[in-house]
């Protein structure tokens, strides 16, 4: 007995190594740091100070946005197209006690983003204020902290009651996830790492890493580094060392260079994982910093003339543009609410975004990094010419070399990432729009250009002020990382464009203008060339205007009037035959990208509806109708053209839903993988289509009457797949669905749960609009509520919510304690329906 003991025992202990490679305990601590926190909407110059009594503020838990717990009203100043949600002041405040065992530590708290005007103080001590709602900033508490039973009291304002400021909707609040960071005296810096593979093959790869440590000793001190690089299944590949003296109070850089074998390269496909592991150690051996940094070992190129490759094979950059927020969750960030947007995208067959229109969330580019996505990263969506009246503008002189080198830090060792966006739409961009009665000295002076711009440049007087930024801006962006291209959303796409006039791109990237997409290596040779941004269709899921094949384009103003063009509900048409003037439909754009290998890919505008910029109408709607996706997280039709186009899934998507009034004339399209559909109506057949070299659709023209449509995919005479459609009779019961049935208790995990309203044989019915109430029972609670309706008023963190052509969902969100979860959805008149969620 005894024998075996022994035997499980090592084991388990082999097993826990191999888990955990270093097996000592690790001197850095970084904890998750967003528990218990109180709030009040309220304003006080007091607020700040430790002895004021926040005992009545709310207490909640952070990420959080108060914006998205508002009512939607035209008054706000946002306006709708800044989500027709409230803005203000906000304050947060959180009370902890640190161990005597922490007086020789450094403590840092990191803000992955606040929104906006984040202004934080520890103790009473402030720390400072960052403007921009979407950067990551970092502050030392260290010298300001209390120990043992004395208590600490960190405290911030966020001041977003200055609106609008921004084109969409941005939240309000922490809105991201905070980390205490502790360390030792000699650490690795913020962000102090830089990995690269100058040299990649199959056979080796030259694994670089630049390491800045830190040395807070009052006295030199000979550091040594050690490096070690796992394998993304957890084994020891190469490891080096370097020692070398570093100042006290300074900091030195340690270049190491390593090789690894037989690499595992990153991919699409295969998004293989590599880890450095930095470790540090004083002069007395003794280990004083744990840092662990996730690469990939990839290359990727950008040919003017054949597009863009990865590892050396021709790829299609199949994106799209998504805005930051998590529908009914607004701007908070939930790691499984981005996990579920990325894994409806990657069933599409979507490999590549742009994060537009500013640095996303870490977690956002982590889970692309695992998922296999190549990332389009963005800083800014406008310099110091303003699109709304208190945007980001106002900050930019000031703040945008710390902005811009923090996003570039934070984000570069990310094996998605392979292009970087320094702006969008930027007005700038303009030939008539100067910088005002700027003249280059007076630029040269509030912009700071000689710290990053060629001397010579600037005395020539040959490059325009808005030219001149362009270069200031890339520079800053290739002295950090030149491994990466850079690249700007451009919707002038002439030559005389300022930002083209610089040389200082690498890939010009138009938005919109197709017209122009086949003509570009002619008018700018040598360069690589991208669709930053296409198409904006215009959509609401569910919702057909026909005939289909007349165009609706709208609006016929900018900003949009709230007219409602041919309909009273604000609704656009799903049969891609409604976009905005400056876009085209889906199907269009898609064809000429399609056709042009030196299109190195396309962003389409946009993956998911986002809050905010109602286009073409206004209030009362609140949220886009741009999405290829609503704002629930439910595939509209178009949808399923690029899943034929994107994958090699075997596809068939027949639509409209077949509940019209008798005689009247309704288009059936079909989107299909296979080249022949023939459709069948209550047993007989209206005819087969072949999809000709330029067909992305196959249409039918058929009077109603009620039954069954059935659609038959065909190719070489085999059938392929089989749809039908069943005419719907009065709802009368409830089916929810989860998109998991176990999750994790962790205080953090969601299961979205779709619920549908069906007639009494269980057939879906698509003009249902009954109020769905929930309740729940169990360690869980209900998070948000949505139904995707972009004129939707109804609380999206309520308990309640219409169905939206047939469907709406609610989301569940665990609690730290395992057990059993249900989740009820009832409706009067209807049978309810019961889902039941384990929690791990």
């Amino acid at each position: 007995m005894n024998y075996y003991r022994l035997i499980i025992g090592v084991f388990v202990f082999s097993f826990l190594i191999s888990c955990n490679p270093k097996n000592e305990q690790n001197p850095r601590e970084r904890t998750r740091f967003t528990t218990d926190w109180k709030f009040t909407r309220s304003n006080s110059e007091s607020f700040f100070s430790p002895d004021f009594d926040d005992s009545d503020w709310r207490v909640l838990n952070l990420p959080h946005d108060w914006s998205v717990e508002g009512e939607f009203s035209e008054e706000h100043p946002a306006s709708p197209g800044g989500g027709a949600l409230p803005g203000g002041i906000g304050w947060y405040r959180k009370t902890f006690q640190l161990p005597e065992s922490d007086k020789n530590k450094l403590v840092f708290i990191d803000f992955d983003g606040i929104y906006q005007k984040g202004e934080v103080w520890i103790n009473g001590h402030r720390l400072g204020m960052r403007p921009y709602g979407y950067s990551s900033v970092r502050y030392e508490l260290t010298q300001h902290l209390n120990f043992g039973d004395e208590e600490n009291v960190l405290a911030v304002k966020v001041d977003n009651s200055e609106q609008p400021n921004s084109r969409w909707y941005s939240g309000s609040g922490i809105y991201r996830n905070v980390w205490l960071v502790k360390t030792g005296e000699i650490f690795v810096d913020h962000w102090g790492t830089y990995v690269t593979t100058p040299n990649v093959s199959e056979e080796s790869a030259t694994v670089s890493v630049e390491t800045t440590l830190a040395n807070r000793l009052p006295d030199i001190s000979n550091v040594t580094l050690k490096t070690e690089i796992y394998s993304p299944d957890n084994k020891l590949v190469t490891e080096t060392e370097l020692a070398q003296p570093v100042g006290a109070g300074e900091k030195m850089v340690y270049q190491q260079n390593m090789k690894v074998e037989n690499p595992d390269l990153w991919s699409i496909e295969n998004p293989a994982l590599y880890k450095a592991v930095s470790e540090v150690y004083d002069e007395e051996g003794n280990l004083t910093d744990t840092y662990k940094t996730t690469f990939g070992i990839r290359t990727f190129r950008f040919d003017p003339e054949k597009g863009f490759f990865l590892n050396g094979e021709h790829v299609k950059l199949l994106g799209v543009c998504n805005h930051h927020d998590l529908g009914c969750l607004g701007a908070a960030v939930n790691t499984r609410a981005i996990e579920r947007q990325l894994e409806i995208l990657k069933e599409m067959g979507c490999n590549s975004i742009r994060t537009a229109h500013n640095p996303p969330a870490p977690e956002l580019l982590e889970l692309c990094d695992k998922m296999g996505f190549v990332v389009q990263d963005e800083t800014f969506d406008m310099w110091r010419k303003k699109k709304t009246e208190y945007d980001y503008s106002r900050y930019f002189p000031e703040w945008h070399e710390r902005d811009l080198t923090d996003h570039i830090l934070r984000d570069r060792n990310h094996a998605s990432v392979m292009m970087w966006s320094i702006g969008n739409e930027v007005l700038e961009q303009w030939e008539h729009v100067e910088a005002d009665t700027l003249n280059i000295q007076k630029a040269n002076h509030l912009l700071n250009f000689e710290k990053n711009v060629d001397e010579s440049i600037i005395n020539s007087g040959e490059m325009s002020v808005n030219s001149l930024l362009t270069t200031k801006l890339a520079n800053i962006v290739k002295e950090l990382d030149p491994t990466r291209p850079v690249t700007a959303g451009c919707n002038e796409v002439n030559p005389w464009n300022n930002l083209f006039q610089s040389d200082a791109l690498d890939i010009y990237g138009f938005n919109y203008h197709h017209e122009n997409f086949a003509g570009f290596p002619e008018n700018y040779p040598g360069k690589a060339f991208l669709v930053s941004e296409s198409t904006s269709g215009l959509m609401s899921r569910g919702f057909y205007q026909m005939p289909s094949d007349s165009m609706f384009i709208w609006p016929d103003s900018y900003p949009p009037t709230g007219k409602p063009y041919g309909n009273e509900e604000q609704q656009c048409s799903s049969y891609d035959n409604c976009h905005v003037p400056w876009g085209s439909t889906h199907e269009e754009s898609w064809k000429i990208v399609k056709k042009y290998d030196h299109i190195a890919g396309t962003y389409i505008w946009t993956g998911f509806d986002y809050l905010g910029e109602p286009t073409p109408y206004w209030w009362p709607s609140r949220s886009s109708y741009f999405g290829i996706i609503d704002l629930a997280g439910f595939p509209k039709d178009i949808y399923y053209m690029y899943q034929s186009e994107w994958t090699d899934k075997d596809v068939l998507h027949v639509f409209p839903h077949w509940n019209w009034e008798p005689g009247q004339t309704v288009d059936i399209w079909a989107y299909s993988s296979a080249p022949e559909v023939e459709l069948f109506l209550n047993g007989e057949s209206l005819g087969s289509k072949t999809k000709g070299p330029e067909d992305l659709h196959l249409m039918w023209r058929v009077p109603f009457e009620p039954g069954t449509l059935e659609a038959v995919s065909r190719e070489d005479g085999k059938v392929v797949m089989e749809k039908e459609i069943t005419t719907a009779g009065e709802p009368e019961q409830l089916k929810g669905t989860p998109d998991r049935k176990t999750i994790s208790a962790d205080g953090y995990d969601l299961s979205y749960i779709t619920v549908e309203v069906l007639d009494k044989e269980g057939n879906f019915v698509p003009t249902a609009e009954n109020l769905v109430q929930f309740s729940i029972e169990g360690n869980a609670e209900i998070f948000g509520v949505d139904n995707g309706n972009p004129v939707g008023h109804q609380p999206l963190k309520g308990k309640e919510i219409d169905a939206f052509n047939g469907k709406c969902l609610v989301v569940v969100k665990a609690d730290n304690e395992p057990g059993n979860v249900t989740l009820t959805a009832a409706s009067e008149g209807l049978d309810s329906t019961s889902v039941k969620i384990k929690m791990n």
